[in-house]
């Protein structure tokens, strides 16, 4: 069963920052930059940026509920727009430039006209935030998304340091992109796709219990694979449409990591997780007990 997920579209100046610093947020699943609300269909990004076919640059977000807001996602939002600038934020000139929120369902409505009643009421300035239903998306070009995880030196009118990613000090630059940013690791790279010694796999976030080698099949993929979960309540699935596929993602329900993905082609009509091994710490069988994790030792035995 899916968890729920909704969606809410940010636009916000130059979409490369905006994606970047919203696709950190804890609980916001996937991003997706485009083009939204215009008079044209089908645009690009040379005619969006004549300012002629009305359309703003925009980020789609998909996020989880049970754990973000979409209030709190609106107030870090807020933390990287001038709400008070009209078609222009930071360097970035022109009506593809406007700040708004648009919502997908009725029911976020009322979030975001409360939310920004209450910014206005805070300020000494008028708001020109635009707010409505989201009335036309379109997908920008492939090399706009996620351009700043491409191009790490490239033009950015947002301060990506004011989120504070403390909890995920420990990981290496790898983990955090891929638990953290829904990247993949490449194919028959990762430490445990050829790896079938005993024990557990853990979230490498928070030490979440996911799989056992137990569950553990060398499947030729490229990526660690597993039959099962140990405990399906411990993932959370989402539709992920990224890439012009249609898949189904999963997640460590308590950090909210991109683990990887399902298939159903598993040995014997199971289930298959594809998993990046950069989303996993393996505790080998005779370490459970000095790991804290006696309890899953007479799976072993």
């Amino acid at each position: 069963m899916y968890k729920s997920q909704q969606v809410i579209y940010l636009s916000g100046g130059c979409f490369w920052g905006v994606e970047a610093y919203i696709s950190r947020l804890k609980g916001v699943n996937q991003t997706e930059v485009g083009y939204a609300n215009g008079k044209t269909h089908d645009p690009t990004y040379e005619s969006v940026c004549t300012g002629k076919t009305g359309h703003s640059e925009c980020v789609k977000v998909t996020y989880n509920p049970e754990i973000i807001s979409l209030e709190e996602i609106l107030e870090e939002y807020f933390k990287i727009i001038d709400p008070y600038s009209m078609n222009k934020q930071g360097n970035d000139v022109g009506t593809q430039y406007k700040t708004g929120i648009y919502w997908q369902e009725p029911s976020q409505r009322s979030t975001v006209v409360k939310f920004l009643n209450r910014k206005q009421k805070e300020a000494n300035k008028k708001i020109v935030v635009e707010a409505h239903e989201i009335f036309g998306f379109y997908s920008a070009e492939e090399y706009h998304q996620k351009y700043l995880e491409k191009n790490p030196q490239g033009y950015c009118h947002v301060d990506l340091n004011q989120i504070n990613d403390e909890e995920f000090d420990h990981l290496t630059t790898q983990e955090y992109q891929i638990t953290q940013l829904a990247l993949t690791e490449p194919p028959f790279s990762g430490k445990y796709d050829n790896f079938f010694e005993e024990g557990i796999y853990v979230d490498v976030v928070n030490g979440e219990v996911l799989f056992t080698s137990k569950d553990k099949f060398d499947s030729g993929c490229g990526w660690p694979a597993f039959s099962k979960p140990v405990n399906d309540d411990e993932i959370i699935k989402h539709r992920d449409f990224s890439y012009g596929m249609v898949r189904t993602e999963v997640r460590s329900k308590i950090s909210n990591s991109h683990l990887g993905h399902e298939f159903n082609d598993g040995p014997n009509g199971s289930k298959r997780y594809c998993i990046n091994s950069a989303a996993l710490r393996f505790i080998p069988k005779k370490d459970l007990k000095k790991e804290g994790y006696e309890e899953y030792a007479n799976l072993f035995d």
